[in-house]
């Protein structure tokens, strides 16, 4: 490593050497690696903390390319699933610190086990569901997460700290709504993504090098378009009988649900379909199927992508499926049956 690789974060007194040192210590769970998460990661791998890991569970599309500052055209061509190729980068960027990817839609088992060795989860996701699996995960674990979202030109951002401050379902209610907006729907820009990230990995960094007093403990919202920005104190809003971090607490959301799980992705016209059952798909044998059937099919080692019909599948390693060309869950479950029963 350069010996003044560091030199000019370790000249600001907040961190100095000994908060460079505390952060090489540490460890970072990252959950989602899309423009959120490849922002955070880069920013973090960069300050050089100990360990990245990394979570997600798509692939790299050309229309990511604006705003997800990892990926390449290349990485588009060949289908690289974002953790993998985040990873690549990151490794080129700094290898000291070590960077470890998951390809997976994870599970709220999934999340315990990997944030159980981590110092600070980060959310990245573009889904609340997950949000609240992380929430009950944080608080189980008592681990401090850093929430954040960003649509059109509006971002959002929080963090939370086991025991200190109010967790993510007790601002559920009381949180401004995106009226179920998307990027995918209503589109972004990524100054709006930029903003996010900037509060994110400030708080980050705090967090790592133990100086959560400089926290200012308000949820942050803005609209660069609009020319608002508002910190919003919440600490009253901690309830006692929160079922995620009351004084009995249930974590609602770490319960199994033995089943097959889908999922519509907001305005891509695609549905994820995941087997209750993990498995682990040969994907050179499934590709010499659909090969001799006919078919237009691209893989790698990751993932296969074959056109049927009106319809593209995107088949995972772990077994998850990616139907393109249907919102439709009835009729992803009759194409997903048909292919793979």
């Amino acid at each position: 490593m350069i010996d003044d690789r560091y030199s000019r974060q370790e000249l600001f007194g907040a961190i100095g050497k000994h908060g460079q040192q505390l952060m090489k210590k540490k460890h970072v769970l990252l959950v989602g690696a899309g423009a959120l998460g490849t922002g955070n990661a880069e920013a973090l791998v960069r300050a050089g903390i100990g360990k990245l890991t990394i979570v997600d569970r798509d692939y790299v599309e050309v229309s990511n390319l604006q705003r997800q500052q990892l990926y390449s055209e290349i990485d588009a061509q060949k289908k690289l699933p974002k953790a993998i190729a985040a990873k690549y980068r990151l490794e080129q960027i700094n290898s000291d610190v070590k960077i470890e990817s998951h390809v997976l839609d994870a599970s709220w088992t999934d999340l315990l086990e990997l944030a159980q060795p981590t110092d600070l989860i980060i959310d990245a996701t573009d889904n609340y569901d997950t949000r609240l699996v992380l929430n009950d995960v944080s608080q189980k674990l008592g681990i401090p997460w850093i929430y954040g979202a960003c649509v059109g030109s509006c971002g959002m951002t929080f963090t939370i700290l086991p025991g200190k401050t109010p967790c993510f379902q007790c601002l559920w209610d009381k949180m401004p709504s995106a009226g179920g907006q998307t990027c995918d729907t209503v589109g972004i820009i990524s100054a709006a993504v930029g903003m996010v990230v900037a509060h994110q990995t400030a708080d980050a960094l705090k967090i790592l090098v133990e100086d959560q007093d400089s926290l200012s403990g308000k949820l942050i919202t803005f609209d660069l378009w609009q020319n608002t920005y508002a910190a919003v104190q919440v600490k009253k809003l901690k309830n006692s009988s929160c079922p995620s971090c009351g004084t009995a607490p249930s974590y609602p959301y770490l319960s199994s649900q033995n089943s097959l799980k889908t999922a519509v992705l907001c305005g891509r016209n695609t549905i994820q379909i995941r087997p209750a059952e993990r498995r682990k798909i040969n994907l050179p044998d499934l590709n010499a199927v659909f090969t001799t059937q006919g078919l237009p099919v691209q893989y790698n080692q990751f993932l296969l992508s074959v056109e049927i019909r009106d319809k593209r599948l995107v088949v995972f390693e772990d077994g998850r499926v990616l139907i393109h060309g249907t919102d439709n869950i009835t009729e992803a479950k009759k194409i997903y049956h048909k292919v793979f029963s």
